[in-house]
């Protein structure tokens, strides 16, 4: 099977790669169209991805990713789901080993007319490579962290989103289609593979699994209830090599303070009392604490925690004023040992605050709801808080996907690329952690759910012991772990772009780790 799977997965790939391109070009078709003629300037970011997601969903049944149509749609937060199974392997469904598939399909904003004057017009954020005589290399190699020689270049993939994660996304689907295809081999004996494609993960991280495991999967039976799950975005390091297998990252929340005063003319500050300047005290004592590493843990493998401001607004009547409210955010990164009530407690107890509340201003530190409507509609409502997680090491999970990679990634590997500490493809599994943030920060659930021991009528989530789940503190998830394309610090980027050469062996890994895991655990 190692063999077949391999073959197919490099069959597929410019199947991969015309997909993926198309799925970065959509947005080009309403961006710059008026509304009343069907435009969208936010086309294909968080809570406006129906077109892209749309096409996909027709290209899963076109491409025979999976058995018919009945197996691929929408649930109600927006996510995209389709299933593939062997509904004549003799296993009860019951019985059958789950593995999830998850990347999302929002991107940042593309800032297209940034592209066209930095890059020299050659690269658009949507088309992709148009002219590449003018292309200004030398800003692209500054730019990104990791490139392939010029000679490469044939095989890379531009665009908004190209990283970051379409290419995991499509590598799911063309992953579903050779596991149907080589269901008659026993790829998919006694297994069910479900893949989501999520929605508004870039806005409010993992908002998609987050509606599964916190209202679909309570009261589920076991054939829904995922044993690992898989999370295709990208684990490339410009300084260790692509395709990382990824066991874990830190958590993250946003912290809100408002700090609101007293507003007045400009000529008379001393009628007023001004939140601008207080506030910019506030962050002025943060950043210097952060600086000095106070109140920040560090993990041995998850890394530090860190906080940054992150998003502001000010209420004034004029700039001749003195305003009535500033607003920010801080974004913060949580490590192993933190937690979010001590990252708000932190912000609440600095000397700025005390100040700002002792000369009348009122000062509210909190952390916001994410309620933005999904393009389907539904309101989260969650706070932002995304805890971290840890697959440990020695979990059968994540020793399978080394023993996978071996078996199909390795052989087709000559040698390392890139020279020592570049970005190429390594012929040894590297495990590894990702320093940005997943879809997988909305997996974990509370180990003991305390609204439904309060509420009769609410769903308790059971897990059979048989899944290995993996019991961390306050919170509980399934094995977990990530293997995309493209590298981390090129995502977000202007010249994003992901080389199409990782596409088969994320294929292949995806393809050959169910039938795999499920003989690991069942032997």
């Amino acid at each position: 099977m190692d063999d077949k799977i391999r073959e197919l997965a490099e069959a597929y790939k410019p199947l991969a790669i015309r997909i993926l391109k198309e799925a970065i070009r959509i947005p080009a078709d309403y961006v710059d169209k008026p509304a009343d003629q069907g435009g969208d300037p936010d086309c294909g970011l968080s809570n406006h991805e129906g077109p892209r997601l749309e096409y996909l969903k027709d290209k899963i049944l076109e491409v025979g990713a999976v058995d018919g149509p009945d197996d691929v749609g929408f649930d109600t937060f927006g996510n995209l789901v389709w299933t593939v199974a062997d509904p004549d392997d003799g296993v009860a469904a019951s019985e059958k080993t789950v593995i999830y598939f998850d990347g999302h399909t929002d991107t940042v904003k593309a800032l297209r007319p940034r592209w066209h004057e930095t890059i020299g017009g050659g690269i658009d954020s949507y088309l992709g490579m148009t002219d590449p005589s003018r292309v200004d290399q030398e800003f692209l190699r500054r730019e990104l962290g990791w490139l392939p020689d010029e000679s490469e270049w044939e095989h890379l993939v531009w665009g908004r989103g190209s990283a970051d994660q379409l290419s995991g996304v499509i590598c799911q689907i063309i992953a579903t289609k050779v596991l149907r295809e080589l269901r008659p081999e026993g790829s998919l004996r006694g297994v069910i593979v479900r893949s989501y494609a999520t929605v508004a993960e870039e806005d409010n991280d993992g908002g998609g699994p987050m509606y599964l495991m916190r209202e679909v999967l309570p009261g589920a039976p076991p054939e829904m209830i995922p044993d690992v799950f898989i999370l295709s975005e990208p684990t490339g390091s410009a300084f260790h090599g692509a395709l990382g297998i990824y066991r874990g990252q830190r958590g993250r929340m946003q912290i809100e303070v408002e700090v609101t005063g007293k507003s007045c003319h400009g000529s008379m500050p001393a009628e007023g009392r001004n939140p601008l300047e207080y506030g910019g005290a506030i962050l002025a004592e943060a950043a210097a604490r952060h600086a000095r590493g106070d109140g920040f843990l560090d993990d041995d493998f998850l890394g530090k925690g860190t906080r940054t401001a992150s998003f502001a607004t000010l209420e004034t009547p004029s700039d001749c004023a003195v305003p009535e409210r500033f607003t920010f955010r801080f974004d913060r990164r949580l490590t192993a040992g933190e937690t979010p009530e001590q990252a708000v407690a932190d912000i609440d107890a600095l000397k700025a605050v005390a100040r700002a509340r002792d000369d009348g201003l009122v000062v509210e530190v909190r952390v916001p709801l994410y309620d933005q409507l999904t393009w389907r509609g539904h309101r989260p409502g969650n706070p932002q808080i995304y805890p971290g997680w840890a697959t440990p090491e020695e979990h059968p999970a994540i020793q399978c996907a080394a023993e996978a990679y071996r078996r199909v990634v390795s052989p087709g590997i000559e040698a390392d690329a890139g020279g020592e500490g570049g970005g190429g493809l390594r012929k040894e599994p590297r495990v590894s952690r990702w320093v940005f943030s997943t879809d997988g920060v909305g997996v974990p659930v509370p180990t003991v759910d305390s609204a439904a021991a309060h509420d009769s009528d609410k769903q308790v989530l059971q897990v059979p012991a048989g899944k290995r789940w993996v019991e961390a503190g306050a919170f509980r998830h399934p094995a977990m772990f990530g293997f995309g394309p493209g590298h981390e610090e090129n995502t977000h980027k202007i010249g994003e772009c992901v080389d199409s050469r990782e596409i088969p062996p994320v294929v292949a890994l995806y393809a050959r780790f169910p039938s795999l895991y499920r003989e690991k655990v069942t032997s």
